[in-house]
């Protein structure tokens, strides 16, 4: 499919491999990784097979989207807007969030000084691959794990980090599920949410 916005085709993985049984952990009754791909669908982003080839995804000369199941909530129109920014350019467009927590150095079995968390964010979704970067790619991507996907992608490639909402952080475990979903129903009545139940 063409997105509104542009004259190429955008592709979309739900990846779940390297995820544990997490991908399959209920949000409102379903799939983090259907949720995902809820989202990407409307999004106008075309869903991809997981038995294509890279070869395949290259002769499509498109967008490619990674949607990371373990950020199911991410708004359809984040994912729209990021899109439709990577789209038009040569950077590889990463969802983020500021990071909260306290981090430290360590030294081995010794804690160091705290780390600046303004210097810092935590890798979200959506990671919008642009075509031109797709074509100089030799292979799929390592999907297994997103934010050492970004790492690799930074060595060769320019990078832009763009903030993401509060509903497209990460979740972790079953008590980082739950918080997500209280804050997505705190936010029902908003129509650039991602309920499942607004289809």
């Amino acid at each position: 499919m063409e997105h509104d916005e542009l004259d190429t085709p955008v592709l979309g993985v739900v990846p779940t491999d390297g995820r544990g049984s997490m991908p399959f952990a209920l949000l409102h009754g379903e799939s983090l990784v259907a949720v995902a791909a809820w989202a990407l669908g409307e999004a106008e982003v075309e869903l991809l097979d997981f038995n294509a080839s890279w070869a395949d995804v290259q002769a499509r000369e498109g967008v490619l989207v990674v949607h990371d199941p373990l950020c199911p909530a991410t708004p359809v129109m984040f994912l729209r807007e990021t899109v439709e920014a990577a789209g038009h350019g040569e950077e590889v467009l990463v969802g983020v969030r500021p990071v909260t927590d306290t981090l430290k150095e360590t030294d081995g079995d010794v804690v160091g000084e705290t780390v600046d968390r303004e210097t810092m964010v935590a890798v979200a979704s959506p990671l919008v691959i642009p075509r031109q970067v797709v074509a100089r790619l030799e292979e799929w991507p390592d999907l297994d794990d997103v934010p050492a996907l970004v790492a690799s992608l930074r060595e060769r490639f320019p990078v832009r980090f763009v903030e993401a909402p509060a509903l497209a952080r990460r979740v972790a475990d079953d008590s980082d599920l739950r918080l997500l979903e209280a804050s997505a129903d705190d936010q029902r009545d908003h129509p650039e949410t991602w309920l499942p139940q607004q289809r």
